[in-house]
């Protein structure tokens, strides 16, 4: 088959996206250093840094680390907030023709549904991503993607706030006893998808100084390292939803993404979509890439499109396939 006949596109809500690839929440900011690359509609969608109520500076300094396989950061979700994004950022995203994710946090239930509010009805959003590994001022800090009631507490009152016919979709922290219980909890709360994985917590320490390196002590690991975790969680969530344990609602594989056979991994496992990170860092024209790579293990394989291969690693009729 010609790479060039295989059918990258794939559904998202009520839209028909042109390609699965989309990018990690934070690793583009808001889209501006990267379209110095890549055109920015040629993704088929693009996360932005999550946005929060207010203004945020981030943690302290030094807050980037790079590890042998990876980035570990604790930047704190700076950013300048939801009034400034709707009036700076979203505008030039749109004029651009981006399909645009908002991912979106807050330290209390009623900061994320008021910025999910915040976001009805503006031109050029096409979904919500929770980032849910923040902590929860009103839970002693806890994070609160880490527990189930808490995921659901601040799952249901986004999708309540938010318009019926956005997409609202939680993103998952590895850092948990069950990531199936998790991802049940967000979809009984009306999440219309899932993305996975967040970063997970690592630490490395500085041989001069002999110090963490980072100011906070711990941060999150992202880049190759976390890849097999990635796939494991997307694997195992998808799953329990053909068990019928959870609803089946779309997911968003990502963690060390950097080529088209990590991309057809991810599908593999049960992923609808994925997204590239922390390879943007070292590689800004990454996207583009990725996808003819991806046309190209499909096509290597006999696959007329994307769709056909998602989940495909759960069927016990494939060589490959192995029940769960």
């Amino acid at each position: 088959m010609n790479p060039e006949d295989v059918d990258l596109s794939v559904p998202y809500g009520p839209l028909t996206l042109p390609n699965p690839l989309t990018t990690a929440a934070g690793c583009a900011g808001y889209g501006r250093e990267l379209a110095r690359f890549v055109p920015l509609e040629e993704l088929g969608a693009v996360t932005t840094r999550t946005v929060m109520l207010r203004p945020r500076a981030g943690g302290a300094t030094p807050r980037l680390a790079e590890t042998p396989s990876g980035i570990l950061n604790a930047l704190g979700l700076p950013g300048a907030g939801i009034d400034s994004f709707v009036r700076d950022e979203l505008p030039w995203l749109t004029e651009r023709g981006a399909r645009v994710v908002v991912s979106i946090a807050g330290e209390r239930l009623e900061e994320f549904a008021e910025v999910a509010a915040r976001l009805n009805g503006l031109p050029g959003v096409i979904g919500i991503e929770l980032n849910i590994s923040c902590p929860n001022s009103a839970d002693r800090g806890l994070l609160f993607g880490r527990n189930p009631a808490t995921t659901y507490d601040v799952v249901r009152a986004v999708r309540r706030a938010a318009d019926a016919a956005l997409p609202v979709q939680a993103k998952l922290s590895p850092d948990v006893a069950s990531i199936t219980e998790i991802a049940a909890a967000c979809v009984q709360a009306g999440a219309d998808g899932l993305a996975m994985i967040n970063t997970t917590l690592g630490t490395t320490i500085d041989l001069d100084s002999l110090r963490p390196a980072l100011a906070a002590g711990s941060g999150g690991l992202s880049g190759p390292a976390i890849r097999p975790i990635a796939v494991r969680c997307v694997y195992e969530v998808h799953a329990a939803m053909l068990a019928g344990r959870i609803p089946p609602v779309p997911i968003t594989g990502m963690g060390g993404l950097r080529t088209g056979r990590d991309a057809l991994e991810f599908a593999l496992a049960g992923a609808s979509t994925v997204a590239v990170g922390t390879a943007l860092f070292n590689d800004p024209t990454a996207p583009p890439r990725i996808l003819d790579e991806l046309r190209g293990e499909l096509a290597a394989r006999g696959f007329a499109a994307f769709t056909d291969v998602v989940g495909l690693a759960h069927r016990t009729d494939t060589p490959a396939g192995r029940t769960s």
